[in-house]
């Protein structure tokens, strides 16, 4: 699959998700959700429910219905739901209008989709932890299942013989001298009792397995002789369902604290003028990332569509205008006024955060295509059949 559908298909999910918690929300209060998309306008086509019978409705069909529009737009990035009454400059007369019902409906409504991304995140763990993930073998919960055991290479030392001798992180260790480890403390101790002779070490890649010579070396970070290598072991692990739950909701709680600490760096440094870190993908970056992750099977690409799904949640409920977490602080205001801001101001605000935050994301973009311009290029390549 190219890898630019399967990023379509990823953000998709994780968009309409979102999208879903706002409309089912919306339903439950009574408050009419006037459209459902697929993608964003223009729009292609759409169907709605007249009378019992199901009706086309076109692009330029801005008639109001009683129920909602299903509708296939254009921009196939996500999708929307657009709600009645949720805009500042709309009329909040109608009983079935967004501003017309209770202030803490109003703020269950925006928290919806929030809400359902971290669901979503949860499940993708759940499902995760049910089918086995790799991970390393150290300080497992009770009850975890190890598939698949063996010894990986995690990390090696810059300039030194494992890496001059071409292994790479992720090479599996088969033998050293000749002799196959038991564990990764077992193939430190291999590697230590050669001291500074040269020896073979088997490693299998992928579906390859390579012989390489390596010549150990004193290493002042170490303060002996060895590679520069560091191991660890690693297997699949499974649990059973009720235990991958628990699993999923600590992960689901990690993910979302690590995150959480993350943005609040690089919303520190915005602050301080020092510019938004090379840790941060937009839109290319996250396309390219999907394909990587594609590339190492369902596992890891379920796990990055979590971890993404709770990126999505955590930036929409960050308390910026034009963001759920923005209108939730004007619902708060309104509150604590006990009236709301003039529509037109409150919709001003909204527009020039949302104008800010694209132009933010324009700029990530254009990074994104300077870092990983090879990539995007190989891709439509092969998209192309180049």
């Amino acid at each position: 699959m190219s890898v630019f559908i399967l990023f379509l298909l990823v953000l998709s999910v994780l968009v309409l998700i979102h999208e879903a918690g706002h409309f089912f929300a919306a339903r439950i209060f009574k408050v009419k959700a006037d459209e459902f998309g697929y993608g964003f306008p223009p729009r292609a086509f759409g169907f709605v429910k007249v009378d019992g019978k199901w009706k086309f409705v076109g692009r330029k069909d801005e008639k109001e219905y009683k129920n909602t529009i299903w509708s296939v737009n254009w921009l196939p990035l996500g999708g929307f739901v657009r709600i009645k009454g949720e805009s500042p400059e709309d009329s909040p007369n109608d009983p079935d209008s967004f501003q017309s019902v209770a202030i803490w409906k109003r703020i269950i409504i925006l928290a919806a989709g929030v809400t359902m991304n971290w669901f979503l995140a949860f499940v993708l763990f759940a499902s995760i932890f049910m089918i086995g993930a790799p991970a390393i073998l150290e300080d497992l919960p009770e009850g975890a299942v190890i598939e698949d055991r063996r010894i990986n290479i995690t990390h090696m030392l810059e300039g030194q013989p494992a890496e001059q001798a071409g292994l790479l992180a992720g090479d599996e260790v088969l033998s050293i001298a000749g002799v196959e480890p038991t564990d990764y403390e077992n193939a430190v101790a291999l590697i230590g009792a050669q001291g500074e002779n040269e020896f073979e070490m088997k490693v299998a890649r992928g579906e390859e397995e390579l012989s390489l010579t390596l010549q150990p070396r004193y290493i002042e970070e170490i303060d002996k002789a060895g590679i520069g290598v560091a191991m660890a072991n690693v297997g699949v692990v499974k649990f059973t369902w009720y235990q991958a739950i628990y699993q999923a909701g600590v992960a689901t709680y990690t993910y979302t604290k690590m995150i959480i600490i993350a943005f609040g760096g690089i919303i520190k440094d915005l602050v301080t003028l020092k510019g938004v870190s090379d840790d941060v993908s937009g839109p290319v970056g996250i396309a390219v990332l999907t394909g990587q992750f594609a590339k190492q099977g369902i596992v890891p690409l379920l796990q990055f569509a979590a971890i993404l799904s709770i990126n999505l949640a955590v930036i929409n409920f960050l308390p910026i205008p034009a963001l759920d977490g923005g209108r939730v602080v004007f619902l708060l205001i309104e509150k604590v006024r006990r009236k709301a801001l003039r529509p037109k101001l409150e919709a001003m605000i909204h527009q020039i955060a949302f104008l800010s935050l694209i132009i933010l994301i324009l700029l990530v973009t254009l990074r994104d295509i300077g870092k990983y311009g090879g990539a995007i290029l190989g891709g439509i390549k092969n998209f192309i059949g180049i």
